[in-house]
């Protein structure tokens, strides 16, 4: 997995583990990585027997086979915000990519490869 240290999947994957009482007895076993990509190329090489990796990370990796997932109460919510920010050097051009990034072909190519999405405006 992610380092949990640095990380933010490693954040979430520790978090889950603490929360189902067994992060104690495999933290020692855990090879931390420095990112989800390195955590999934060594399961998908072979080189680990499991991974904690994000849903959609997994999804793009033939060689994985997701055998399970956490439960989401156990770890905070995975969110990627987005907004045009005041000093923007082409407000209208960030305005229309954020709206293509709403459209409902966009929010089809998000379900596309297991993203969740939320409603716009929303928390």
């Amino acid at each position: 997995m992610a380092n949990p240290d640095t990380v933010p999947a490693g954040r979430y994957g520790k978090a889950a583990l603490m929360s189902l009482g067994v992060w104690p007895s495999v933290q020692d076993q855990v090879a931390q990585t420095e990112n989800v990509r390195a955590a999934l190329t060594l399961v998908a090489r072979g080189e680990a027997p499991f991974g904690i990796v994000y849903a959609t990370d997994a999804l793009v990796e033939p060689k994985v086979h997701v055998v399970d997932s956490f439960p989401p109460s156990t770890h905070a919510p995975i969110v990627y915000p987005l907004a045009v920010i005041a000093a923007s050097p082409a407000p209208a051009r960030s305005r229309a990519f954020v709206a293509y990034l709403a459209s409902d072909v966009a929010r089809a190519t998000w379900r596309h490869y297991g993203f969740t999405v939320i409603e716009r405006g929303r928390s």
